[in-house]
């Protein structure tokens, strides 16, 4: 059964989630676009090696800060993609839904800082 929020009250969690973070963080988040998205796609999904597209549960797209260079050219801003969907069809609860979504923008935003799934992993937001 999935939990059904409206999109505001998930946008809501993302942004609270985000507002929870130290502003020693958040200052190196200014050039990351946080975007809500049902389910990725299908090339997403395939470009992951994946077979089902409905088990990703969020995205960081981009370069993390830890291999970016004073010699870079200009590039897009980096990107993080909460799947909404997926989300709330692994969790039965709201609470769970609150906590899942922290812990996945949690995730994403550890790839931008340049963290691998190990490190997550050992963080607890593996």
């Amino acid at each position: 059964m999935m939990i059904r929020l409206s999109e505001e009250e998930f946008e809501g969690l993302v942004t609270a989630a985000l507002d929870a973070l130290p502003e020693a963080l958040r200052k190196y988040l200014t050039d990351v676009v946080i975007e809500i998205e049902p389910i990725p796609d299908r090339a997403t999904a395939r470009s992951l090696g994946m077979r089902s597209r409905r088990r990703l549960l969020g995205l960081f797209h981009g370069v993390p800060l830890t291999q970016r260079s004073v010699t870079d050219h200009a590039r897009l801003p980096s990107r993080i993609s909460i799947y909404r969907d997926n989300i709330s069809r692994i969790c039965r609860t709201r609470a769970q839904v609150v906590e899942q979504v922290r812990k996945t923008v949690l995730h994403e935003i550890g790839h931008h800082f340049g963290l691998d799934e190990d490190d997550l992993s050992d963080l607890g937001y593996g």
